[in-house]
């Protein structure tokens, strides 16, 4: 468990390294937040929903992914540092074997590249700093999900999500996703979408801050989807691959953005190959997020 002195060594680190989203040749930055407030307070929620229990109002449960934590809006497990970044805390109650964590998404839905246009959608993000048996089960996640999901809950994958950045049980590495079409199977390969991964370049994903950037190509035919990992680019997906009816309907409309860590689930098990958390997984690990920002051309 981490102890206090750590906490604060890690928190002092973090005030020093807090950047504004850059500039981005032939783009404008279009939104961002930094994450700018007062220490232990929430994200502003001019610019953010903030999700709570294990499901949406007549969603699929646990999230639709089989996740086991139960999201809450406390301070323990989402808040603002005071130094321009977003905590993120998974927590285990040890008397009741819950966990809990946290997860938002923008206010906004209509993030989307016009046409002959591109859009970035990125973010510094700090993923937990666990490895090995103690991270089986950690998921952090930035991603985003079709305007058209809000409200509806049962139109998933049709509405497109665009994974930007996600992990899974400490593994260094960073995996960009797209979802689309039908669940199962379908263009996309449901459920496990169309993905690519690569290591984090120069330092480990645990314990470091890196930019995770999706770009969304209308400006070449046929139109192309890029994921980058401190601008080395590591996965894209073509318009062709899907077909043009499917990447409509994904890509051709406006997108809200996710940030959560989730506990257990699909994609952790599978890669663990059995139910996840274990009983050597750590909580108290966070993520931290130093901006998002949607750029557009």
């Amino acid at each position: 468990m981490y102890t206090t002195q750590k906490i604060s060594i890690l928190l002092s680190l973090l005030s020093t390294i807090n950047a504004a989203p850059p500039t981005i040749s032939g783009f404008t930055l279009t939104w961002a937040e930094d994450f700018i407030g007062t220490a232990n307070s929430l994200p502003s929620t001019n610019n953010w929903l903030i999700d709570t229990g294990t499901s949406y109002p007549g969603g699929p449960a646990n999230w639709g992914t089989g996740e086991i934590q139960t999201y809450t809006s406390s301070p323990n497990n989402l808040r603002l540092t005071g130094d321009g970044v977003l905590q993120i805390t998974p927590l285990l109650n040890r008397n009741t074997g819950v966990w809990t964590s946290a997860r938002i998404e923008t206010q906004r839905t209509n993030f989307m590249a016009q046409e002959g246009g591109k859009m970035r959608i990125q973010a510094r993000i700090l993923m937990p700093d666990v490895k090995g048996v103690e991270a089986i089960g950690y998921w952090p996640a930035f991603w985003t999900l079709g305007s058209n999901y809000r409200g509806n809950y049962q139109n998933w994958p049709s509405v497109g999500e665009f994974d930007i950045m996600e992990n899974v049980n400490g593994i260094d590495s960073v995996w960009g996703v797209l979802h689309c079409g039908v669940n199962p199977g379908g263009p996309c390969g449901e459920t496990d979408g169309i993905a690519g991964n690569r290591a984090c370049p120069n330092t480990p994903c645990q314990g470091n801050f890196h930019v995770y950037t999706i770009e969304v190509d209308r400006a070449v035919t046929p139109e192309v989807l890029r994921w980058y990992v401190d601008d080395v680019l590591f996965h894209t997906v073509s318009e062709s691959t899907v077909g043009t009816e499917t990447w409509n309907q994904a890509v051709h409309q406006g997108h809200f953005i996710l940030l959560n860590l989730a506990i257990g689930g699909a994609f952790p098990n599978n890669r663990y190959g059995s139910a996840t958390p274990v009983a050597s997984t750590v909580d108290s690990r966070p993520m931290y997020v130093d901006y998002v920002a949607v750029y557009n051309s």
